[in-house]
């Protein structure tokens, strides 16, 4: 008998995932579910290359393995609802798909802000479409641009403008500094300074309470009843997990869907979720559930998620190692670029500068109870292939063996 394996979501994480499975042996079919009309792209140069106008999207579009070319793409369609126990999909034209096997690649979406005012004129980048029409309001001349939102997208995008030649840009965030919650106050003062030497203006401890404006939007209110002259804002405030389809099955959707270090959702082995939505215990680390939204992550997933599903379809389930990957991101803004490795976050009470200075090229250090578990390169070139050099030793640590069953 024959049997299908559905992968709801067309991204890079569907993509990735159907060309493991055929890696781990599956020979069944294949379907991707998408709602986006576009092939699989690569989403890190919307906020940078795509908008300054440097990268068509030919240059974007990630060309599938020969072992994938047979798997069907079902593009501009949406899944929106599963019921697993019958192992169906319900797509948004009323359709069902019946599944053998289930991979869970739906991503994120932008968070919107809950704000009173006009929405024409508040963009968020996620899609290519997203980017391409911020590009066209950033180009007109004289565009004042409010970014609500210091976080990388929020930075590469206030980079970006600038280099547009966009005469005004402000960053709001209602935390002290840039980037501060991934990285920390040493970096974030640095990429602050950085910044500001280069034109961009913040509103840090801020809130936004609304917008001005008729039929568009023209200035930002901030919490304090001040407002920001505005022809274009960008609202880059985080995501939110596309779960929704997924409700009503009893699963553990609070922050993404929760797995085991299998990478299998809800106690169910024939259901697996890849990408920025899993939220997954790393045994490399303390084993505690999170999502990682880097660009690293749906291919580390993919490759564990995919030999775990086929080998529970194909009758072959064997122990294996738990899934414990090395975080990688980098962020390039204006002409430098952030570069890490591993897990910064877990470590920010105890950050050590372990080259350089922050006034120049640096490379930070970040510790938890006295173990390496991140470094972050901030500078050019050298200072990137400094963290590089760190990547071997981070991962001949010791992973620790913590794991959580869904």
């Amino acid at each position: 008998m024959s049997g299908r394996i559905v992968v709801a979501g067309a991204s890079m994480g569907g993509l990735r995932a159907a060309e493991q499975l055929r890696a781990a042996g599956w020979t069944e079919a294949i379907t991707v579910v998408g709602d986006e009309p576009h092939m699989p792209y690569n989403r890190p140069p919307l906020s940078k290359e795509v908008l300054a106008g440097k990268a068509p999207f030919a240059s974007l579009a990630f060309t599938p393995k020969a072992a994938a070319a047979d798997v069907e793409w079902r593009l501009g369609a949406k899944v929106v609802e599963a019921r697993l126990d019958a192992r169906t999909v319900v797509l948004d034209d009323g359709s069902r798909l019946s599944y053998d096997g289930l991979v869970v690649a739906t991503g994120m979406r932008p968070r919107r802000l809950r704000c009173p005012g006009p929405l024409t004129g508040r963009h968020t980048v996620r899609t290519l479409a997203d980017a391409q029409g911020l590009r066209e309001e950033l180009t007109r001349p004289g565009a004042r641009v409010v970014v609500v939102g210091a976080g990388f997208i929020g930075c590469e995008v206030a980079a970006t403008a600038v280099g547009l030649g966009v005469r005004e840009v402000t960053v709001v965030d209602p935390l002290p500094l840039p980037m501060v919650g991934p990285l920390g106050e040493l970096l974030g003062r640095a990429l602050r300074e950085r910044h500001e030497k280069r034109g961009v203006r913040f509103e840090l401890s801020a809130t936004v309470a609304g917008f001005t404006g008729m039929d568009r939007v023209d200035g930002v209110v901030l919490g304090d009843g001040r407002v920001l002259p505005a022809d274009v804002v960008v609202e880059s405030v985080g995501s939110v997990a596309n779960v929704e389809w997924l409700q009503g099955n009893g699963l553990d959707l609070t922050d993404g869907v929760l797995t085991c270090e299998r990478l299998r959702v809800g106690g169910r082995p024939e259901v697996v979720a890849v990408g920025d939505v899993a939220r997954f215990p790393n045994a490399r680390y303390d084993g505690v559930p999170r999502r990682v939204e880097h660009w690293s992550i749906p291919t580390d997933t993919a490759k564990h998620a995919a030999k775990a599903l086929v080998a529970h379809l194909t009758g072959e389930e064997r122990e294996s190692a738990p899934f414990a990957p090395l975080p990688t991101f980098w962020s390039d803004q204006h002409e430098f670029r952030l570069q890490s490795f591993g897990a910064p976050v877990l470590g920010k009470d105890d950050v050590r500068v372990l080259d350089g200075d922050p006034d120049g090229d640096v490379l930070v250090g970040y510790h938890a109870d006295g173990r390496l578990v991140g470094v972050v390169a901030l500078g050019g070139q050298a200072a990137a292939m400094a963290a590089a050099r760190y990547r071997a030793q981070l991962l001949k640590q010791p992973a620790l063996t913590a794991s959580l069953t869904a």
